[in-house]
Parts: structure tokens; C-alpha cells; sequence
């Protein structure tokens, strides 16, 4: 979801209508095979003597009110950050507003520029995670070729040190775990969606002035005293927003993203989540997608998905394509739609189970330093996390030669 001036402004009609059907399922159509051609890539981890093999896909949404859209999505794989043969890195970013495009594609090449030129990087990878955001969002503020005041994008990253996972999240886009347990593979989420349907972000952005409201209530169509939206499965489709008080903008479904400069002063920041995880031999592998995935398929339908398919490009086409089949079932339009699969492959060690280690957002604390809770309410059921308090978050004043790389990054329109 993004903000009201942007992807997800339009109240577009149910697909029950049928009056664009016929456009509908020619361009379904036309979206089969997208990955036909497209190689499995690799990366070895010689420090854990294992490999990561992945794919990614990403294609631009169905606009039927403008057909020029372009995919505001894109995404960055970097193997070797540093020179170093076992970091690695991931990351979609889902851009949303007028120029949600270019925002997008500034925040993917500046925050893995930022993370490898961090001399702490391997020594304090959370530390490193939120200096790199900060100082992203900053440049981005003070670009003069992109006007972020109404534009902006999420992110969802994956930086893989050795067999330690640190997952980073600004926004409403996802990472998921898949975790052997018994004959079944068992999803786990390693990011909470940050939206006011999660009541310590709501609480959080209110606090720093913004109107919590959804669009049938900014418009007097619902009671807008009656703060209560169930959750993002039932109300999805006219989810709760962050407004100015006395304006109708800027409409954002999400509560931190990179950009949105007029959103901040109501409290949407860069501070990203910071999980970490140890993987085991129990691991199979890790996703990494925008919303356009995960609005109507829930982490364990993924991780199914992708535990049918030995070849990770056959997942990457089947849950596009069942993305697809469900905006079209529910609505007249489709959101854009980038997904990276990884698959870990020949990992040995027995590590330290699935419980995950959270930074809140904070630039200055350690792991050390948080409080532990469970990590609710995305996260699956008896899943334990520390995180730090959200007190700690400014809401209104956001803190502040690769011979052997290999970068892969893309924005297909």
C-alpha cells in the first residue's frame, strides 16, 4: 500500500463489475513465462561452506486508469560488499507517489553504496543498517532532481554476514524465514508490517500529530470517532492512513518509508526494524517481496509455494502469478510485484534455533540494550524477538575497488 497521491490512491471497482474484464485476463496473460531464460544465480559462503542460489522477479502492476505507469519497484542483489566473499546483500524497494519511481531507484543504489563503504559494517551490522538509512533518507531529502515531499519508497533488506541473517525493514513490504519443523516447513516472519494497523505505530505517529483515519472516514462516509480497523486481511481494502490535521493529505498507509518529507512531520520515519537471525541446517530458504505479494498471500502460503518448486525461478512465476489471479479476483487493477527468492543450500551447523535478536530502530544502542517481547502482530505465534522500546524512535526529527562483485539490480517498466 502506498500513499493516497500514489498507487494505492485510486478506488478502483471490484473485478465483479466486468467491464474491463476482457482487458484483464489479455494482459494476465501476457505476464506467463516472464522468467523464461532467466538463470538461478549463486554465491558461495566459504566461511559456513555453504551457497546461496537465487532468483528474482519483478513486474509492473495493471493500470487500466494509466496505462504509462511505470513499475515503481525495483530491487538490488550485491554479492561481496566489502570484497568479502561472505556478505551479501538483498533488497526491494517499492516505490509509491509521483515520483516514486526515481526514489526508489535512488534508495537502491545509495544505501548498498552506503553499507559498503561503512568501515563497521562487519563489526556492528544494526549500527551500520541505521546509519545507512538515515544518511539515505538525508540525501534523498536534499536531492534537487527528485521531489520526495509527496513521493517516497519502502524498503525490505537482507544482509548476509557468514550464517548471521540481519533483515532491515522501512515499510509494509516483507521478509520470511522458512523453518524446518518435523515433516512440515513452517514460515517465519523476519519483519512486522509497519502500518497503523500495528497499534504501537499508531500510537506513535498520533503522538506526533498525525489524524489516523481511513478514506471513508476523511470523506464523512464512516464514523471517524471509531478507531478500531480489525486488521489488514478484513480491512485492506480501506486501511486506516496517516493525515495532516487540518488538510487531506498525505494519505500514507505505511508508517516509515525513505522520502515523504511532508509525511515526517507526522512522525512516517527511515528508522528501520533490524532483525537478526542465526541459520541452521534447519533453513531452506528466505524471501524477500513487496506488498504487491503479501496483500493477499500470507507468509505461510509463500513459503508453501516455494517449498513446491525446486527451482526458485518456478516459485518466482507462481506466486506472481497467483498475486496477479487475486488482485484481479478483488479489485480492477493489480500493484506492482518484486519478489527475490534465496535458497541455502549444504548449511551444517545446528546454530541457535529461530529465536531472532531486534534493534527497534535506534542508532546508538546495542542488542544488548533492548527489552525483550514478542514480536506481535505479524510475526507467527510463539516466535520470540527483542526489540528495543519505540519510545526510543524520534517520531517527528528522524535520526539522522569490488574486484569480485557482482551487482545485480533492476526496474523493469
Amino acid at each position: 500500500m502506498g500513499c493516497v497521491h500514489g498507487k494505492c490512491c485510486c478506488r478502483y471497482p471490484g473485478s465483479s463489475d466486468g467491464d474491463n474484464r476482457e482487458d484483464l485476463g489479455t494482459y494476465a496473460q501476457a505476464q506467463t513465462h516472464i522468467l523464461a531464460g532467466r538463470s538461478v544465480d549463486s554465491a558461495q559462503v566459504p566461511s559456513h561452506n555453504f551457497k546461496l542460489e537465487y532468483s528474482v522477479l519483478t513486474q509492473r502492476g495493471f493500470y487500466p486508469e494509466s496505462p504509462e505507469k511505470e513499475n515503481q519497484d525495483s530491487y538490488c542483489i550485491r554479492t561481496q560488499l566489502q570484497g568479502n566473499p561472505n556478505v551479501h546483500f538483498f533488497g526491494v524497494f517499492d516505490g509509491h507517489g509521483q515520483f516514486g519511481t526515481q526514489c526508489s531507484l535512488f534508495v537502491r543504489d545509495r544505501l548498498v553504496e552506503i553499507l559498503s563503504d561503512d568501515p563497521t559494517l562487519l563489526d556492528d551490522p544494526v549500527k551500520a543498517y541505521n546509519s545507512a538509512f538515515s544518511r539515505t533518507n538525508e540525501e534523498l531529502h536534499s536531492n534537487s532532481d527528485i521531489d520526495d515531499s509527496m513521493s517516497g519508497t519502502t524498503a525490505i533488506t537482507a544482509l548476509l554476514v557468514g550464517d548471521m541473517l540481519y533483515v532491515a525493514n522501512v515499510g509494509d513490504s516483507r521478509a520470511v524465514l522458512s523453518v524446518k519443523e518435523g515433516n512440515r516447513v513452517v514460515a517465519k516472519d523476519l519483519s512486522s508490517d509497519q502500518t497503523p494497523f500495528r497499534k504501537d505505530e499508531c500510537e506513535r505517529v498520533k503522538s506526533c500529530g498525525a489524524r489516523v483515519l481511513s478514506v471513508d472516514q476523511v470523506e464523512g462516509l464512516k464514523d471517524p470517532d471509531i478507531q478500531s480497523w480489525g486488521d489488514e486481511e478484513t480491512e485492506g481494502g480501506d486501511p486506516p492512513r496517516l493525515w495532516v490535521q487540518n488538510g487531506m493529505y498525505p494519505g500514507t498507509a505505511f508508517t516509515r518509508s525513505v522520502g515523504d518529507s511532508t509525511a515526517e512531520s507526522i512522525g512516517v520515519v527511515a528508522v528501520p526494524e533490524v532483525s537478526t537471525v542465526q541459520l541452521t541446517n534447519s533453513h531452506p530458504f528466505f524471501v524477500i517481496a513487496s506488498d504487491g505479494v503479501f496483500e493477499f498471500l500470507s507468509s505461510q502460503t509463500v513459503v508453501d509455494m516455494v517449498n513446491r518448486c525446486a527451482d526458485p525461478r518456478d516459485a518466482c512465476s507462481a506466486i506472481a502469478g497467483e498475486s496477479y489471479k487475486l488482485w484481479l479476483d478483488h479489485e480492477n487493477r493489480t500493484d506492482d510485484i518484486t519478489i527475490i527468492i534465496v535458497q541455502i543450500k549444504a548449511l551444517t551447523n545446528s546454530g541457535g534455533g529461530v529465536t531472532a535478536k531486534w534493534n527497534g530502530g535506534k542508532t546508538t544502542n546495542t542488542q544488548k540494550e533492548t527489552s525483550e517481547i514478542y514480536f506481535s502482530p505479524c510475526a507467527s505465534e510463539g516466535y520470540r524477538s527483542v526489540m528495543s522500546e519505540f519510545s526510543d524512535v524520534s517520531c517527528c526529527h528522524p535520526v539522522s575497488s569490488l574486484d569480485h562483485k557482482v551487482v545485480v539490480s533492476s526496474s523493469l517498466g
